[in-house]
């Protein structure tokens, strides 16, 4: 939610040439302007995590709460500077850094930028910055929608199947306007490192004092509520043996208006958790009305040419019951790590959801993603077909489930709704067997007599079912039908 256009906190001080070297004195400490070497290729180490607590909305308190990490090696080369600004290109890899590989399973965060760079349909981006580092335009933009909609239209893999249609449900078409309107969401989803350094990288000379706090006061824009952002920078340390300087800076929204501005996503929130909406006191939906959002960045700055060679990043927002913390941590690969890591970044395990990620296939591989449902799974292992007779497969009869609940929610990763269903045990047992025994083959559902769903089944399914990708007013009329005593759900194989 960070604004792309963010500018740098401007310092009033005495501004000294580029060519003066580091000095301390009685004024203070300068730090140099940001004067990167063209033509040299850097290499950064890039640790994310993402922590969401939901469980003020789930029965048993933590059980909404997940974790999703990914670690990442990227590099970026400025190809050329003059008086106006730069042009920078990153190059950009999924790949879990050497050492790492065998903890790929705790590194979900990884796979979903695979995802995003198929999607994207790039590997590197070229970027118009300011003397800052600030991206502030990007090439071959067109280029990057044009196989965006291709992809939308057919699936990754090019097969003209139901993809137009699965990714128009799912707002794909959405996300290819936005970008078009605003093309730097390219560089927030695919590079946010470019930004992040270059918060603490100034195009000229500033003087500071260690110790000594500075405040400016900025707005920023969230769904047409401008929100008052207050940002206090700090000079922490310095290092004169390494030729460096330590620098904080904390960051707090209005809580009034960042609150007034996110009304109308906890609204939506609260719709996707109806019934407990109900039963909440006057203090709790206060609470869940309330929103914050707090930033705190640490940043060591080159004392030589004023570039960031280490940050670390933790934001905060709080809104609708929830809690979203990320943390970003940089570190060019060149220098020593000086900064304290968050312990998400660096535990040896993590309680993290099982997001059954499937990669997205290149324009030369298989179907889509999008397609997934339309494409019949590869033949079944021989240890998964169904019995025969001389008359071809064995008929398999349909099974009635009988539904203990259902409800509307919205998922704690992707924030999209799908209707929950939770079988009675009695019946859960049955659809287990069921799943078992149509491994391989195309099923429907039938709620009411009417066909909801048409999925191969693949794996054993045990106690629930999960709709989505379905309008949320029609999953919530799915959800009071299923609500009436006895109801219950057909599933049989295709006919």
């Amino acid at each position: 939610m960070t604004s792309l256009h963010w500018k740098r906190f401007v310092w009033f001080c005495l501004c000294l040439t580029l060519s003066t070297p580091p000095a301390w004195s009685a004024g203070g400490i300068e730090i140099p302007g940001y004067a990167p070497t063209t033509g040299v290729e850097r290499s950064y180490r890039v640790q994310k995590a993402t922590e969401t607590d939901m469980s003020f909305w789930f029965d048993k308190p933590g059980a909404s709460a997940i974790t999703v990490r990914g670690a990442f090696r990227q590099r970026m080369m400025v190809l050329s500077r003059d008086e106006d600004g730069m042009r920078v290109r990153w190059s950009l890899s999924a790949d879990l850094p050497e050492g790492m590989v065998s903890l790929a399973d705790g590194y979900q965060m990884n796979v979903l930028y695979r995802n995003s760079l198929t999607a994207y349909g790039t590997a590197a981006l070229e970027l118009e910055t300011d003397l800052n580092g600030n991206p502030r335009d990007l090439s071959g933009v067109d280029q990057i929608v044009a196989h965006m909609r291709e992809v939308a239209a057919n699936g990754p893999g090019g097969l003209p199947a139901a993809g137009a249609s699965a990714a128009r449900e799912s707002g794909v078409y959405d996300i290819i306007a936005k970008l078009e309107a605003n093309p730097l969401q390219i560089v927030a989803a695919l590079v946010p490192e470019a930004q992040l350094l270059a918060t603490g990288q100034s195009y000229q000379a500033e003087t500071m004092e260690i110790g000594q706090a500075s405040a400016t006061l900025r707005d920023e824009d969230y769904g047409g509520v401008s929100v008052p952002v207050t940002s206090t920078w700090t000079l922490e340390s310095t290092d004169a043996t390494a030729g460096t300087a330590t620098l904080s800076l904390s960051e707090a929204a209005d809580a009034a208006a960042f609150s007034q501005s996110q009304q109308p996503a906890i609204a939506n929130l609260m719709s996707g958790f109806a019934e407990r909406a109900k039963g909440l006191t006057s203090d709790q939906l206060a609470s869940v009305k309330r929103a914050s959002k707090s930033r705190s960045v640490e940043l060591v700055v080159s004392l030589n040419d004023g570039s960031t060679l280490e940050a670390s990043e933790i934001v905060t927002v709080e809104a609708g019951g929830t809690t979203l913390r990320t943390y970003t941590h940089i570190l060019r690969e060149d220098m020593p790590a000086s900064l304290p890591l968050p312990a998400v970044l660096t535990a040896k395990e993590l309680q993290t959801p099982d997001l059954h990620i499937e990669p997205l296939p290149s324009a030369k591989a298989g179907p889509g993603i999008l397609d997934e449902l339309s494409i019949p799974p590869a033949p079944p292992k021989a240890s998964q077909t169904v019995a025969a007779d001389n008359d071809g497969p064995k008929a398999i009869a349909p099974v009635s489930l009988e539904v203990k609940s259902a409800e509307v929610t919205l998922s704690p990763v992707s924030y999209d709704h799908g209707l929950n269903i939770v079988l009675t045990p009695e019946s859960a047992a049955t659809f287990r067997d069921f799943t078992q025994a149509v491994l391989g083959r195309q099923t429907q559902m039938l709620i009411n007599d009417k066909v909801v769903m048409e999925p191969w089944m693949r794996e054993p399914i045990m106690d629930r079912i999960v709709l989505a990708g379905t309008d949320r007013k029609d999953l919530e009329a799915l959800a009071e039908q299923l609500r009436v005593p006895g109801a219950k759900i057909l599933v049989r194989l295709r006919p």
